[in-house]
């Protein structure tokens, strides 16, 4: 329990607990502090932001809940009834409004997946009954210590054929080497943990493409460690915060949640954190049997959501600027954005409006709507940056920086950069927010990773046909054709 006795951590407390001597390595070498590394720091600090947010009084009840007289994170809430699964959709949306979708791995993502696997933890026992005490004391370890998770759960592909195949390499992927009375030893790579500097637990969860196959068998398990744990090395990409302003780069300097890819050097796994082992079927239908794909749905949704509107608001801000918004083509163009924001807010209000108990008695979204937007905003997402470029043009890459306007050519930047509703430095600065939206090394990833955000789109959409009603329907078209 943190110092105050909550169940909640406020910033300071999350940022302390980073400095814990883990293995990240950024630009070719080792960060020492990734709190005060340039890059990282940034991101670090807008999460810490996110965690006193819990503890504004205006925002306790929406964020928090209270149970036992200790205040816990609301992404942490079992939904016992309808009115619980809107409670947290409340909660997820608040969290995502602050970023506008921009930081999309908050730590209510991963809460939920835990807060599902602990509710159905008795699918667990399956494999040993001890597992499922396994994570429900894990649940209540995070929770109680409001710790932050990244995951990983793509091993490398070194042949494309042996992936398609449901198999892995040894050569690269993560697997069990050896078992001890202590733990299993875990030696390999996964990909790619978002936020992973920045977490203070790792979830290693498996991959839903494994046969059962007597070789899957060393790919086949799930646990949770301290990121600091001995073994473990974090591998970052490039930082898209480059040190710029806040005004230079809105989005980059705030915003940056890295990307990493962990390697597992001989790790040892404790048994108490051990959740499935060897058990490639198991592992399979983890994810749909404790129906945490669909509260980490709900979660999504309701952050695409804030992302859609935020993009629909910049939209029609840039087209104020100049006056475009008198125009009939420009609204048009607008308006395609605008019915993507009402579509996901649908998704999102008719997954909370039919939710339902499921076997266990856990309240839960209806998934068809949530599956929906799933499956279209990664469609939908880079339409929307194609927009914001479109209105844009050339004006998103003919903006100056914020020194421009405390030197020699200051007062051509007053002249020349203002349009008919904004003064030059209020036009610059959204032109370069948007331009870190559409054009940007930041920008670009946000569109990659939408793209890609719960898996290869053909796979999610080969998901969504086998799982629909066909039968029903199918019925329906064999009725018309058999009336007299």
């Amino acid at each position: 329990m943190n110092a105050q006795g909550n169940g909640i951590r406020n910033g300071q407390q999350y940022l302390d607990g980073l400095r814990d001597g883990r293995q990240v390595w950024l630009h070719g070498r080792r960060v020492e502090d990734v709190t005060t590394e340039p890059g990282l720091c940034r991101g670090a600090h807008t999460l810490a932001g996110f965690m006193d947010r819990q503890f504004d009084p205006a925002r306790r009840d929406l964020l928090t809940y209270e149970e036992d007289g200790k205040r816990y994170g609301m992404s942490f809430l079992v939904p016992r009834s309808q009115a619980d699964v809107a409670r947290r959709g409340a909660a997820f949306y608040e969290w995502a409004t602050w970023s506008n979708g921009m930081f999309g791995r908050t730590p209510d993502y991963k809460n939920a997946s835990v807060m599902a696997f602990a509710a159905g933890a008795d699918f667990l026992a399956q494999g040993r009954p001890e597992f499922a005490d396994n994570m429900r004391r894990y649940y209540q370890y995070v929770r109680d210590h409001d710790k932050v998770l990244t995951h990983t759960l793509v091993n490398p592909t070194f042949s494309h054929a042996q992936f398609k195949d449901g198999k892995y390499s040894d050569k690269v992927a993560l697997q069990i080497v050896k078992e001890t009375d202590a733990g299993i030893i875990v030696n390999g790579a996964r990909l790619l943990a978002t936020l992973g500097p920045h977490a203070d637990e790792i979830e290693v969860f498996p991959s839903t493409l494994l046969t059962a196959a007597p070789e899957n068998m060393p790919f086949a398990f799930a646990f949770a460690l301290p990121v600091a744990t001995p073994g473990i090395r974090l591998l970052c990409r490039d930082s898209y915060d480059l040190g710029q302003s806040h005004f230079d780069a809105p989005l980059a300097s705030r915003f940056e949640e890295m990307d990493a890819v962990v390697v597992f050097d001989n790790v040892l796994v404790p048994w108490e954190r051990v959740f499935m082992y060897r058990e490639p079927l198991l592992c399979n239908r983890a994810f749909a049997e404790t129906n945490a794909v669909i509260h980490m749905m709900h979660q999504v949704a309701c952050g695409k959501l804030a992302k859609a509107e935020f993009i629909v608001g910049l939209l029609c801000a840039m087209a104020r600027a100049t006056g475009k918004d008198k125009d009939g083509e420009i609204k048009a163009q607008i308006a395609e954005a605008m019915w993507i924001a009402e579509t996901i807010r649908a998704f999102r209000y008719a997954g909370e409006g039919q939710a339902h108990p499921d076997q266990r008695g856990v309240w839960m979204p209806l998934r068809r709507p949530l599956d929906s937007s799933r499956n279209l905003f990664p469609r939908m997402y880079p339409r929307l940056v194609e927009l914001v470029q479109l209105l844009g043009s050339s004006s998103l890459m003919a903006i100056p920086c914020e020194a421009d306007f405390s030197n020699a050519v200051a007062p051509d930047v007053a002249q020349y950069f203002q349009t008919v509703n904004l003064a030059s430095r209020e036009r610059i600065g959204l032109y370069r927010l948007a331009h870190d939206v559409a054009i940007s090394a930041f920008g670009n990833r946000q569109a990659l990773y939408e793209r890609f955000f719960f898996g290869p789109q053909n796979v999610m959409a080969g998901i969504y046909f086998d799982l629909y009603d066909k039968d029903a329907m199918i019925a329906r078209v064999e009725e018309l054709l058999a009336r007299d």
